[in-house]
């Protein structure tokens, strides 16, 4: 898929066909997120790749909204150096997130605001800390509750030149 033609049309879903991501598929996904730029080259992130249904559930109480990241059938939480910058969560998340829709498979990101039952759940290390959750599946026959068909704001309501 054309990069641009991925960035326009990706949208988030919650719902997810039970089909596993194959391992290959999961592979493209982690080596995007893995290649994504960091500040100073600092490579402050890690990855942690969740498919036991057990194991997500015990992270449904981390955030209102985690749900999905349970549901799923693939979920991955990308931790971050404490100290370092949030950007480069945000590039890591996008990479993996376009790479999985090139091969067909849809994504959301899930904040996981309980940072305690995050990281006794997934054992994180004292000097990382979880910031994104993303669900990745297969789409399910059902029709999504997101807000797909949401227009988004014209383009002269957006951008501003020179000043506001």
């Amino acid at each position: 898929m054309d990069a641009y033609r991925a960035i326009v049309t990706k949208r988030d879903r919650r719902e997810y066909a039970r089909q596993a991501v194959a391992e290959d598929v999961l592979r493209r996904i982690l080596q995007a997120g893995r290649m994504a730029g960091s500040s100073s080259n600092s490579q402050p992130l890690r990855f942690i790749v969740l498919r036991d249904d057990a194991q997500k559930q015990k992270l449904a109480p981390a955030g209102p909204g985690t749900g999905p990241l349970v549901r799923a059938p693939l979920a991955i939480v990308i931790c971050l150096e404490k100290g370092r910058r949030d950007f480069d969560v945000g590039r890591a998340a996008q990479n993996m997130m376009l790479a999985a829709w090139n091969e067909g498979v849809f994504s959301c990101p899930i904040g996981l605001r309980e940072d305690a039952i995050t990281r006794s759940v997934l054992e994180i290390p004292e000097n990382y800390a979880a910031a994104i959750g993303i669900a990745f599946g297969y789409p399910s026959g059902e029709p999504s509750s997101s807000r797909f068909g949401t227009p988004r704001l014209p383009m002269e309501e957006l951008v501003h030149y020179e000043r506001w």
